[in-house]
């Protein structure tokens, strides 16, 4: 539904029109660009902008993904970091000023470091992880106080994606839809297989098309399923995966925050203030942040918000969100082994091995292990408990901190 059928408001009731020095009530900016036939809306949208997710620690990639040097900082498939890799995608799509990262501060340093494109003052390091829904409300205050109403994409910073061009066109299809309604826009990727480690996205029915793209309805998030769900979802036909990849303006997604997550948009209405009142954005966020809820923006706002419709990609994804996924990207010998860095396999099948720096892993007799060598630390594990890497890393985490 287009925003401005919704009167949904600015963040604090007012919108603020780029190039202009005045503010104004937002239903009354609404109705002085009513008849403004060329957008239909009532806001700045000069450019397009993209935020990267980049704050996780990637524990399931333990013990080669540590707090300081998590997997998007690392090449886990390819020859270059994660982000260099989602950076690099971005080219065509919108220019390197237009492109935000949030982090956390103690991995600000390290990702400048890994991708020099980045401009630092775009790169924000939240004091704290409070989830992904906090980390979206700063991402549209971000975008907000630089270019008023102008979409924005939120893009994780590990996902492989070897098609850029199919990328950028299905992203730039999704910005027209954010830029033209008060749409919560998100991408479902097809299923190949029934995968337990991935939400889904239940496709309705198709309400317009962009460049030829159906735009359909969202009728619900669907929660990791367990294995016979996942494959009534495969041969459903209409449920996809989440990708955590959505494009919206900032006034959409601050309302629906607004609206079912209230206590977070308190927090980044005193945020903004603290913002424009002290000047510090890093002063700000130190006061704000350990107040505000840890949760996702699919559990606050996601699964609740209507006007949500996904685009269905166009190009090849793999979030590679744990040790086996790494076998999908490189050759494999005969027995079905994988091998990253020096290693040699004798009456072994379908293991994963990994190590580093001319490190040698010999397997004999096994199957189906994950054998990761990396530094101070070595995991070994059955394939079938790769999800519960995670759990484990925290445990050493605990026990060894250096090893965090």
């Amino acid at each position: 539904m287009p925003l401005i059928k919704k009167g949904i408001p600015y963040l604090n009731g007012t919108v603020k029109a780029s190039g202009m020095s005045m503010e104004a009530p937002a239903e009354n900016f609404i109705l002085a660009f009513a008849t403004r036939s060329d957008f239909g809306y009532a806001f700045d949208m000069s450019g397009r902008y993209v935020v990267i997710m980049a704050g996780g620690r990637g524990e399931r990639f333990w013990p080669q993904s540590r707090l300081k040097r998590p997997k998007h900082l690392l090449p886990i498939v390819g020859d270059s970091p994660m982000l260099s890799q989602t950076v690099a995608r971005l080219h065509g799509l919108v220019p390197p000023e237009r492109v935000f990262v949030i982090t956390n501060a103690e991995q600000r340093e390290a990702v400048l470091e890994s991708c020099p494109a980045l401009l630092p003052e775009k790169v924000i390091g939240e004091p704290e992880g409070r989830d992904t829904a906090a980390a979206v409300g700063l991402a549209a205050l971000l975008v907000q106080e630089e270019a008023g109403d102008a979409a924005f994409a939120l893009l994780p910073a590990d996902h492989v994606i070897e098609d850029g061009e199919g990328f950028r066109s299905v992203l730039g299809s999704a910005f027209e839809v954010a830029e033209g309604s008060g749409n919560l826009v998100t991408i479902g990727i097809k299923p190949t297989f029934p995968s337990t480690a991935y939400g889904y996205l239940c496709r309705g029915k198709d309400i317009e098309e962009a460049d030829g793209r159906p735009v359909s309805q969202v009728d619900s998030f669907v929660e990791k399923p367990n294995f016979h769900k996942a494959e009534e979802y495969l041969h459903a036909g209409n449920y996809f995966w989440n990708a955590g990849m959505f494009v919206w303006r900032p006034s959409v997604i601050l309302s629906s925050i607004r609206e079912h997550a209230p206590s977070i948009s308190c927090g980044l209405d005193e945020l903004r203030e603290r913002w424009k009142s002290h000047g510090q954005l890093e002063e700000a966020m130190s006061f704000v942040y350990p107040s505000l809820d840890r949760i996702s923006i699919d559990f606050a706002v996601m699964e609740k918000a209507e006007g949500v419709v996904m685009l269905e990609s166009a190009f090849d994804w793999d979030d590679v969100g744990e040790w086996p996924a790494i076998a999908r990207h490189y050759p494999s010998d005969q027995e079905g082994n994988v091998f990253k860095g020096s290693g040699v396999g004798v009456d072994s099948i379908g293991n994963l091995a990994f190590s580093e720096d001319g490190h040698c892993i010999a397997l004999l007799g096994v199957k189906d292990l994950i054998v990761v060598q990396s530094g101070d630390a070595t995991l070994v594990c059955h394939k079938e408990h790769a999800q519960q890497v995670k759990d484990l890393a925290r445990l050493v985490s605990e026990a060894h901190p250096e090893l965090g």
